[in-house]
């Protein structure tokens, strides 16, 4: 199992770099998986306004929601979003986030 370490506390991830623990997530967290993870150095207000929008509606539904809505959301084309998140919305911004991996992510 993978970690990273936050403020001297060290976070569980599974094998794919999600949190093992949700709950744990935080802005700190959520800065240190871009870098580790995601190789994101610094996380701007277009990386916040996905993360946030995805983290809300995350609380809200219990899941993640559909890229189409993400940038209907947020204004951002899929182009801008992936150029946020490299890796994609699904896997990159969702773990970011602190969201379990979605369903259909591979």
């Amino acid at each position: 199992m993978k970690e990273i370490e936050v403020k001297g506390k060290k976070i569980a991830l599974n094998d794919e770099g999600f949190l093992e623990h949700p709950e744990e997530w935080d802005e700190e967290v959520a800065k240190a998986l871009a870098q580790v993870e995601e190789g994101i150095e610094f996380l701007t207000d277009e990386h916040w306004a996905v993360i946030n929008y995805i983290r809300n509606h995350y609380m809200e539904k219990k899941l993640a929601p559909m890229v189409r809505k993400i940038c209907k959301s947020t204004g951002f084309q899929l182009k801008h979003i992936f150029e946020l998140f490299p890796s994609g919305p699904a896997k990159g911004a969702c773990k970011v986030a602190g969201l379990p991996k979605p369903d259909g992510c591979v």
